[in-house]
């Protein structure tokens, strides 16, 4: 229904000033995505902004026609990673890591405590592993997930870990452990992998990645103006209400305009839908068998909201030794795991890309919350909530009211398919959907999976790629991210 390109991984412009909803690292481990992108948007051939101020080295491209972003706008950004987690009142490397400030912080005791739990958890993993928190137990140590993971995890999905079926880590952990990130920090003091791919990096543990000037729907929006420019139509503000099918084949899908309130029919030889499983079951016609509607029907997610904050200057200061221009810290994001608020994190989008604030000399935040659609956080008002946000960072002394100059809304519902309600039985909607020969599910909601943009990217691919070579079986879309080619870890 919306008038924006890219969905969640749109940019949203305000008053010159961009956000970029739930942050977008343009990484993948497949040559084919990375080739991808870089094809849309080439890579910088000359220092940014920072670069520039900071006299920052940065891999640059050699290709003759490679950018100047300072510039072109049409230019891939490579970025150095910060991520940290805010605990304690006090930073931790993300993942932790056993550096001395991670010691002072927690003190000897907690780290002793971290270091046995780990041991016994190695010695003793919990089988079979039949929740997020077992899976989580086994690589990291009771100690350790009561510390950083457990409260931050029930901030993102609302239930107990528990509750939380294991394949949520899997989707997005996977090869992540305490040992794998010793090894890594052995590794990066030896030797750096300085390559735009870093294919040796564990992708949790990748220090740069690249971006587009002007945020991830910048990237969108290029494709959309090639393609247009080849004859394609895009239709905004447009919502599927109704899909027809017959026997094994989709034949014709109805759209409502929201703006004009008029509906249209398109017919087709293939559909290919990112939109809600639950949503899709819904508006078919004729209606599915039961067990697939009720399956379909209980299907949860969890909603997002970002509140853009713009400020004078953040309260914390940058500690580290990475320079920063104007002294920021030098995050992408951070991990908020004080217990008493409600944030779950928070991004600095300067960091991101300098173009991404209007004035250089100010601070442009994001700030991060789970919900539910109708709980009380959603149903508070954009004037209330923003109000809310502010006093929350207020509370944990990384920002001072004063310093406060502007602030904005951006509620996005269905933003993480959840691995709880009726999940268990999803192969019931499956099976029932790869019957229809001519549909394809791809993407996040799509296929009800908790994917990062470039494996959705590949679910997309590989559907193309089963049309041209006449592949009827569905089962190597459902595969990408599983199979071994696809997992983060080697």
């Amino acid at each position: 229904m919306s008038g924006d390109i890219g969905g969640i991984s749109k940019t949203v412009n305000y008053k010159g000033n961009r956000i970029d909803i739930g942050g977008h690292r343009f990484f993948s481990k497949s040559d084919r995505v990375m080739k991808w992108w870089q094809h849309i948007m080439p890579l910088q051939g000359k220092p940014s902004k920072d670069d520039l101020i900071l006299v920052r080295n940065v891999p640059l491209s050699n290709e003759k026609d490679a950018p100047d972003p300072e510039k072109s706008d049409l230019a891939l950004l490579i970025r150095h990673r910060v991520s940290r987690i805010f605990f304690l009142r006090s930073f931790f490397d993300y993942p932790i890591s056993l550096k001395f400030n991670t010691f002072k912080n927690l003190g000897i005791i907690k780290i002793i405590t971290v270091g046995i739990s780990y041991i016994i958890a190695r010695l003793m993993p919990i089988k079979p592993e039949k929740s997020l928190e077992d899976f989580l137990i086994n690589r990291f140590g009771r100690t350790l997930y009561n510390l950083f993971f457990k409260d931050y995890t029930e901030k993102v999905w609302g239930v107990p870990c528990h509750k939380i079926k294991p394949e949520w880590g899997a989707q997005r952990i996977k090869g992540l452990s305490i040992t794998r990130a010793i090894l890594h920090a052995i590794k990066s003091i030896i030797k750096k992998d300085k390559s735009v791919g870093q294919k040796k990096v564990e992708t949790s543990l990748i220090e740069q990645f690249t971006y587009p000037k002007l945020g991830p729907g910048q990237m969108w929006e290029e494709v959309v103006r090639l393609i247009t420019k080849m004859g394609a139509e895009i239709y905004m503000h447009s919502k599927v209400v109704g899909i027809k099918y017959k026997g094994n084949n989709v034949t014709q899908i109805t759209v409502q305009n929201s703006k004009t309130n008029t509906t249209e029919t398109f017919e087709g030889d293939y559909f290919f839908s990112t939109m809600p499983v639950k949503e899709l079951v819904q508006v078919m016609s004729p209606s599915p068998p039961e067990p697939v509607r009720e399956v379909a029907a209980g299907l949860l997610y969890r909603d997002f909201i970002t509140v853009g904050l713009l400020l004078k200057k953040m309260k914390i200061n940058n500690n580290t030794k990475i320079p920063t221009v104007n002294n920021i810290v030098p995050d992408n994001w951070i991990y908020i795991q004080e217990r008493e608020v409600k944030i779950g994190r928070l991004q600095i989008f300067n960091n991101w890309s300098p173009y991404m604030v209007k004035d250089p000399n100010t601070v442009w935040i994001g700030l991060e919350y789970f919900c539910n659609e109708g709980d009380e956080l959603w149903e508070k008002s954009d004037d209330n909530f923003m109000k809310f946000a502010i006093d929350e960072l207020i509370k944990i002394d990384i920002i001072s009211k004063e310093d406060v100059l502007d602030s904005t809304l951006i509620r996005m519902p269905k933003t993480y398919p959840a691995y709880f309600g009726t999940y268990d039985d999803f192969d019931v909607v499956k099976k029932f959907t790869n019957s229809l020969e001519n549909l394809f599910l791809i993407g996040r909601n799509g296929m009800h999976k908790y994917n990062n943009q470039d494996h959705s990217m590949l679910t997309a691919m590989t559907a193309v790629e089963n049309i041209i070579n006449n592949v009827k079986t569905k089962d190597n879309i459902w595969l990408v991210n599983t199979e071994k080619d696809y997992h983060e870890k080697k």
